[in-house]
This record gives C-alpha cells, sequence and structure tokens, in this order.
C-alpha cells in the first residue's frame, strides 16, 4: 500500500481530468462534437487527479433510477505506473471522509475491459460483487468499515 496522499481535488470541467476521461469507456462522445465545460452530471461530486495528472476518479452521490444507494464511482481510469487498487483505496478513503457511513457502489461493463475478471482492481481494494444489472453490469460495493449496514449483509 502507498503512504501518503495520491488525489487532488480538481473541478467538475478540468480540462486535464477531461482529457483521461474521454479514453474512459463509458466517456459520452457528442455525435455533433459538442464539448460541454462540465462532465460529471448532477448532484454532488468530487472529481480527483493524481498529482501527476496520469489517473482520474469521479465520485457521484445523487438519485440512481436504477435503486442503488451510495455515492457512486461514476468513472475511474488509472494510465500511471501506480497500482489501480491503490489509487480505489485511497479515493474510498477521501470519500468516506467526504460522506461518512455512506456506501460506494460502481458498475463495470466486462463487455469493454480487457480483464477476464470484471473489477479485478476495486476487488484488491475490497470491494464485492453484490449483482449484476438489466442491462448485464457487474455491481461493486465497498462499505466503511465497521458499517452495520455490512454487518446485515
Amino acid at each position: 500500500m502507498f503512504d501518503g496522499n495520491l488525489w487532488i481535488a480538481v473541478k467538475d470541467a478540468d480540462a486535464r481530468a477531461r482529457g483521461i476521461l474521454s479514453r474512459h469507456y463509458s466517456f459520452r462522445h457528442y455525435v455533433d462534437g459538442r464539448r460541454p465545460a462540465k462532465f460529471v452530471g448532477p448532484g454532488e461530486h468530487m472529481v480527483l487527479l493524481t498529482l501527476v495528472c496520469d489517473a482520474v476518479f469521479v465520485w457521484r452521490r445523487f438519485i440512481d433510477r436504477s435503486g442503488q444507494q451510495g455515492v457512486n464511482c461514476a468513472a475511474f481510469r488509472n494510465e500511471g505506473t501506480l497500482l489501480s487498487s491503490d489509487l480505489i483505496h485511497a479515493a474510498d478513503t477521501l470519500a468516506f471522509t467526504r460522506w461518512p457511513g455512506e456506501r460506494h457502489y460502481t458498475y463495470v461493463n466486462p463487455r469493454k475491459i480487457r480483464s477476464t475478471n470484471p473489477g479485478a482492481c476495486f476487488l484488491k481494494a475490497g470491494w464485492k460483487r453484490c449483482g449484476v444489472s438489466k442491462g448485464g453490469l457487474v455491481i461493486l460495493e465497498k462499505f466503511p468499515e465497521g458499517a452495520a449496514i455490512e454487518a446485515e449483509r
């Protein structure tokens, strides 16, 4: 595990973060070429960028129409040499500080990644599989350590 702060918080419209996110499989590229300034969407959010600007992590707390509850990892992309699991763990720590007691969750599209183990870096960072969406996305989650919700599962 890497010690120290790996992330800096940046604004929703940060050009460096947008550049990395534009290479993420879930990034929406508009057919007409539009590039809206903001890329996160409605709700509360936290956009994190590594100190050397080679990875981005987007947290989003919103009303998810799928019924999922908690803070969503809307996007994560690592183009650097640090282990993705270390980056995820550090991002979890920041999000648990901002939104104490909240469950973290994310969706992974197994058809859009090369790994035969979708979400492996999240699993290594302590996340668990908790289901599959109607569209076939793997749903992963993580609870704060010692959370009562986790004990009930």
